[in-house]
């Protein structure tokens, strides 16, 4: 079980942008991608469907991991997928 602190923030911008605490958590323990940000910071990111009708969208988390529990900092949501996803190389 992960286990992970929602700052303030975070929790007004999950309500703001209708982002729910189980979609957070789904990304949280399993993204699939983690980009590092700067030290003690990343962005944890996966693709969701959202809306109706259904739109593809790239649900991203940043996370503060320098601390215990780690802290979500803020979350959102973009349809600008291609522009924050990152080709394996």
């Amino acid at each position: 079980m992960a286990n992970y602190l929602l700052t303030e923030h975070a929790l007004f911008e999950m309500g703001r942008r209708g982002i729910t605490a189980d979609m957070v958590y789904e990304v949280f323990v399993s993204p699939e991608q983690r980009i590092d940000v700067r030290p003690g910071r990343v962005v944890l990111q996966s693709r969701i469907s959202m809306g109706t009708p259904r739109q593809p969208y790239l649900l991203r988390v940043f996370v503060d991991v320098d601390r215990e529990p780690p802290e979500v900092v803020t979350v959102y949501r973009t349809s600008k997928i291609s522009k924050y996803w990152r080709q394996e190389q």
